[in-house]
């Protein structure tokens, strides 16, 4: 099996010792990456093959989401075996072949690991559902009888992520109700019991099985949840059923139960060598509360959805980067900054989409990767992808659009298939004549990297500058040190010799970044140098300043 670079292995600066501290970390959606078989889907062998445009784009890492065995019901985040590579996307000899390939280009490989719950065609539950209450193959799950005459009423009140109840009431197959389980998100998602030894014990062996074939780390899914209040009260009414916000507390997130198991975890991860990384999915929107997550025994980094939810607003955005640099540093932690996934709409079109979404989104993508710490990029930002707003509804596979009515679309319009070239679908996706599981539009073209690469303006051109300069003009280890100027204006210094101003506001601004003999080393769009280390900013542009 592939094992990590031995030590001394030319890597790039982020790779070597605690690497995770200061990466670009790259995530690719497997099913929207590259189709190298013409199914319509991408797979291992796509992502392999298209290894080296990542690593000359710069990146230090990426990360896989879900390749496992699964009827899709989630996008693969509904998982039927964790050792198994589901044959749409390839085999385990595949995998092998795609560590090894990361390896030999300097890139470490993350993977999801999804623990608060299975599909319903795992073994597990299959057996389960086949067994009567109280045995126990149902000890795995959270099954629990119901209120009310009869049982006929959810054992609590909780809504599913998705939409509708978090429960589900099984059936004979004589048609006669018995025992509800639980599932935050879809019915096919019936979450774990974390209070089974077998559930954890589980969990420990599946790590070390991907730890063995040479991963460098885990995302963890749905990291805040797992563990639920043993007495199972119900919520108030009227509260969002998936978001901590710090001022409000959910009885199945975000609950202490959880640091034990991340404290097994870490223990597992720091038992082999190469400095593998554990990353939360925690979205529990107070910094404080994240950064508990990752105390020295527990996990390595964690997702900060405050930045990716602070949007275009300058007051809000340095009350994040403040609050979550600090919180973070309080644990010996560093801070992570994200501003799209495949959960989200992506940040061109949430920033205004048009040619406002796209100066802001320029802008923004040189301020979170001047900050420090690590940087996550979702596949296709570095292209200025738009979200995908017009999907036909026959096309729609997310399953909010059905729980909640055909009233939300859900999160396909960021899932399209990357384009890569040529004018038409499948844009390189895949070979010639397939058809993408999800259609690509047909103004796609003008996105591909192909067509970018030509294009020294392109949103491309500028995120292979910008991560080339982060390697040689930013001291990762230096801190934040906020320059004083407009109240529409960001600005910050990294050391003795490194700059970055960000202009948030509609009209155009100018800052003295204080550094003897500035000069302008990259901008998101035309900036103008003024003498003493000032630099006049549009309205939407950022600029990255250094010494003289």
């Amino acid at each position: 099996m592939p094992n990590p670079p031995e030590p001394g292995t030319p890597q790039p600066h982020a790779q070597r010792g605690e690497w995770w501290r200061h990466a670009v970390i790259y995530q690719v959606y497997v099913r929207s990456f590259a189709d190298s078989d013409g199914d319509g889907e991408g797979d291992l062998r796509g992502i392999r093959a298209r290894l080296p445009e990542l690593a000359e784009l710069g990146v230090d890492a990426v990360w896989l989401t879900p390749f496992y065995v699964s009827p899709l019901a989630d996008g693969g985040y509904d998982v039927a075996d964790y050792r198994r590579v589901d044959p749409r996307f390839g085999t385990l000899a595949d995998f092998d072949d795609l560590v090894a390939a990361a390896h030999a280009l300097g890139l470490r490989l993350i993977i999801d690991i999804v623990p608060n719950h299975t599909s319903s065609a795992h073994a597990w539950f299959r057996a389960a559902v086949a067994a009567e209450p109280g045995d126990a193959a149902r000890s795995r799950y959270v099954f629990r009888p119901g209120r009310g005459p009869g049982g006929d009423q959810p054992p609590t009140n909780w809504r599913s992520i998705f939409g509708g109840p978090a429960w589900t009431r099984l059936k004979r197959p004589d048609g006669t109700p018995e025992e509800w389980y639980l599932h935050l998100f879809d019915p096919e998602q019936p979450d774990l019991d974390w209070t089974s030894k077998e559930v954890r014990d589980e969990f420990a062996d599946v790590l070390r099985f991907w730890l063995d074939r040479g991963v460098d780390g885990f995302r963890i899914d749905v990291a805040h949840g797992m563990v639920k209040d043993p007495a199972f009260p119900d919520v108030d009414d009227g509260q969002s059923p998936e978001l901590l916000d710090g001022g409000s507390r959910l009885p199945y997130f975000d609950q202490d139960g959880v640091h034990e198991i991340y404290r097994q975890w870490r223990s597992i991860v720091d038992s082999y060598p190469g400095d593998r990384a554990l990353v939360a999915e925690a979205w529990v929107h107070d910094a404080d509360r994240v950064s508990r997550y990752l105390r020295p025994d527990e996990l390595h980094q964690a997702f900060n959805f405050e930045y990716l939810s602070a949007g275009w607003d300058p007051a809000v955005l340095r009350r994040v980067i403040e609050g979550s640099l600090a919180a973070n540093d309080a644990v010996g932690a560093p801070t992570t900054w994200v501003l799209s996934n495949h959960d989200v709409t992506r940040h061109v079109t949430r920033f205004g989409g048009g040619e406002q979404g796209r100066r802001r989104a320029r802008a923004a993508a040189l301020l979170t990767l001047a900050l420090p710490g690590s940087a996550y990029l979702y596949q296709g930002e570095e292209l200025g992808l738009p979200e995908v707003t017009d999907l036909p509804e026959e096309a729609l596979q997310d399953p909010t659009w059905e729980r909640s009515g055909r009233t939300e679309r859900g999160r396909d319009g960021c899932r399209v298939p990357l384009p890569w070239s040529g004018g038409e679908p499948p844009y390189g996706f895949g070979p010639p004549g397939s058809t993408p599981w999800l259609p690509m539009p047909a103004w796609w073209g003008r996105y591909t990297r192909e067509a970018q690469r030509a294009d020294a303006g392109s949103m491309l051109a500028l995120y292979a500058a910008a991560l080339r300069h982060r390697r040689t003009a930013v001291d990762p280890t230096a801190g934040l040190a906020w320059v004083p100027g407009p109240e529409q204006v960001l600005a910050f210094r990294r050391g003795a010799g490194f700059a970055c101003a960000v202009n948030l506001g509609p009209e155009p601004a100018e800052v003295d970044t204080g550094l003897a003999g500035a000069r302008v080393l990259l901008s998101s769009g035309p900036v103008e140098e003024a003498a003493g280390g000032r630099v006049r900013l549009p309205a939407d542009t950022a600029a990255w300043v250094v010494a003289g």
